[in-house]
């Protein structure tokens, strides 16, 4: 007891670090890097949507787009475009810009989403046949002429054919309560094939206008832009943006592994299974209204997880900024490369996307299936 007694003296001496202070410290650091790449992905947004804005056959200029959006606001601040400018900003650029800015957000944070849900650096909305279900239920529309909502009919058939597709991989994969990744990737394969084997069908027993209608959706675009198709798109993409997020911390903890995972509390089927949903009503809600758009949701989520890494309360906020900035550049570099003509956004989409599938396929099989 003499021999012990100095330790313990020594050890109520020694000065003690507040552990207040020391956890604190990663965290407020952490915070204030997560500030700055969320403010500078939005500065990022704010720009690209002003010089989308602005440019075109009938420029305006920064200062214009600027002082025409405060007048909306009831503020009265910089100059207003001169002519037609303003009738111009309002009816036709704004819609197409804010369709992309949802588009992307949509298609980024859905592909985030799918990637931490599958553990799966390669998996994108597309596998779960959400992509083709969309466009089949387009084609449908265009090729057999039903109408139930007038003008929306083609966005809604869409909507839910993206919808359906999903649950129909999801019930085929399921299995003694359970689904397997593998499973889940090959159905999708599978659904994909047959969604465009019908698609090819029906594109032969099309007549020329409806061929180029559903061209349109081969190739994606957002030439048809309007302020009605924003307000159609923009509760679905809200809703899954807020399911993403909700489901944030239960996608760290699935990164573990499955069985980590359980035991620290997460029903790995049921997230599985809201997060499927969650991809599909984002992407059939994008899908809806530009066509395929592909490699976004592939692409921006690798992107931004190099800068800010694998935890999803950063990943998809920042991925969703990424992926409506690149989506609007993308849209203004389409429609002015080869003006007056103008390129589908989804070949645009698809140049970019493909060398970087590949690249990273080969960086994961060199990798063996780690995480890049």
């Amino acid at each position: 007891m003499t021999t012990l007694a100095p330790l313990k003296q020594e050890r109520r001496e020694a000065p003690q670090i507040p552990r207040k202070t020391a956890s604190a410290q990663r965290p407020l650091r952490g915070r204030l890097s997560s500030a700055g790449l969320l403010a500078g992905l939005t500065a990022a947004l704010v720009v690209s949507v002003v010089l989308a804005a602005g440019t075109g056959a009938y420029m305006v200029t920064p200062a214009e787009v600027l002082g025409s959006i405060a007048h909306q606001i009831g503020l009265e601040m910089g100059p207003l475009p001169q002519g037609m400018g303003n009738a111009v900003l309002w009816e036709i650029r704004f819609p197409r810009v804010m369709l992309a800015v949802i588009v992307g957000v949509s298609l980024a944070c859905a592909g985030a989403t799918m990637q931490g849900a599958f553990s799966n650096p390669l998996a994108e909305p597309g596998v779960v046949g959400v992509s083709s279900g969309a466009m089949l239920g387009a084609v449908m529309q265009i090729v057999l002429g039903f109408f139930f909502a007038g003008i929306w009919t083609i966005t809604i058939a869409a909507f839910f054919g993206g919808l359906l597709a999903v649950l129909a991989v999801y019930a085929v994969s399921r299995s003694d309560g359970r689904t397997e990744v593998v499973t889940v990737v090959l159905t999708g394969i599978a659904v994909n094939a047959l969604a465009g084997a019908v698609i090819g069908f029906l594109s032969y027993f099309s007549t020329d206008a409806q061929l180029r209608s559903i061209t349109f959706w081969m190739l994606g675009s957002l030439a048809q832009a309007s302020w009605l198709k924003v307000a159609i798109v923009l509760p679905g993409a809200i809703l899954g943006l807020a399911l993403a997020n909700a489901y944030a911390h239960q996608l760290d903890l699935l990164s573990l592994g499955e069985r980590s995972a359980s035991h620290l509390g997460v029903n790995v089927e049921r997230l599985r299974l809201a997060m499927m949903m969650t991809v599909a009503v984002l992407t059939a809600a994008a899908v809806a209204v530009s066509g395929i758009v592909m490699f976004v949701g592939l692409v921006i989520p690798h992107l931004v997880r190099m800068v800010a890494g694998p935890s999803h309360r950063l990943l998809l906020p920042a991925a969703s900024l990424a992926g409506a900035t690149i989506l609007v550049l993308a849209d203004l570099a389409g429609r002015t490369i080869a003006a007056p003509a103008e390129i589908p956004l989804g070949v645009l989409t698809s140049l970019i996307g493909s060398p970087f599938f590949l690249w990273q396929l080969r960086r994961t099989r060199a990798r063996q299936g780690g995480w890049a």
